[in-house]
C-alpha cells in the first residue's frame, strides 16, 4: 500500500513532466504524423526513458553524477542546442512527411536514441525532479524502495503519456493530404530549429 502510493505520486509526475508540448512532443507529433504510430510512441519512450534515468539519479541522491552533469550543463546545452538545430533542418528539408503514415519505417531505434540523447542533454531535469521529490516527502522516508517506486511511476507515468499522444495523433494523419504533411513538417522544423536556437541563446545568459 505504502509503495503503490509512491508509484501513483511517480505515475502523476511523470505524465504532468511529460504532457507540455516542448521539443519533443513537437518532434513525436511529427513523426507519428510522417512514419505512423509506432514512430511517434518510440520517440515519446526515449524521453521516458531519460526522464526514468534522471529521476533515478535525483531520487536515489547520487549526488556526484548529478553535481558533475550539472556542472557540464554548458557543454550539454550546446550539444542540445545544436543537435536541435540539426533535427529542425533536417525535418524541415525532408521530404519524408509526404509519405503516407502507412509506409515502412525502419529507423525506429534511431528514433528512440535520438529522444533519449536529445533529452538526457537537459541535466536541469535532475534538479527538477528533486526539487519534487522532496515536496512529495521522499526525502523524508530515505528508503531506496520508496525511490523505486517513484521512479517507476515516472516512467510508467511519462509512458502513459506519449502512448496517448501517438495514438490521438495517428487518428489525425489519415485526414491530411500531402500539402497539410509538407506544411506540418515546415512548421515543425522551423519551431526545432528555433528551440535550438533559445538552447543556445541561454548559454549565454546562464554563464554570466
Amino acid at each position: 500500500m505504502f509503495g503503490s502510493l509512491f508509484f501513483l505520486r511517480g505515475l502523476l509526475l511523470g505524465f504532468s513532466i511529460a504532457a507540455p508540448v516542448g521539443p519533443i512532443g513537437l518532434l513525436c507529433i511529427q513523426r507519428t504524423i510522417a512514419f505512423g504510430r509506432k514512430s511517434g510512441l518510440v520517440t515519446g519512450l526515449g524521453a521516458a526513458t531519460a526522464d526514468g534515468l534522471y529521476g533515478a539519479v535525483a531520487a536515489f541522491g547520487l549526488t556526484a553524477i548529478s553535481g558533475f552533469l550539472v556542472g557540464q550543463q554548458i557543454w550539454l546545452r550546446l550539444i542540445g542546442g545544436l543537435f536541435l538545430i540539426h533535427l529542425g533542418a533536417r525535418t524541415f528539408l525532408s521530404k519524408s512527411a509526404e509519405k503516407a503514415a502507412s509506409s515502412v519505417h525502419s529507423n525506429l531505434f534511431r528514433d528512440y536514441a535520438s529522444t533519449v540523447f536529445l533529452t538526457i542533454t537537459n541535466p536541469m531535469t535532475i534538479l527538477s525532479f528533486a526539487a519534487v521529490f522532496a515536496g512529495l516527502g521522499l526525502a523524508s522516508t530515505g528508503g531506496y524502495a520508496s525511490a523505486a517506486w517513484m521512479v517507476a511511476g515516472v516512467v510508467c507515468g511519462s509512458a502513459l503519456w506519449w502512448l496517448a499522444l501517438s495514438g490521438g495523433v495517428s487518428l489525425l494523419g489519415p485526414k491530411l493530404n500531402r500539402g497539410s504533411l509538407r506544411i506540418v513538417s515546415r512548421v515543425s522544423g522551423a519551431v526545432l530549429v528555433g528551440f535550438g536556437i533559445f538552447a543556445l541563446a541561454s548559454i549565454s545568459t546562464n554563464a554570466k
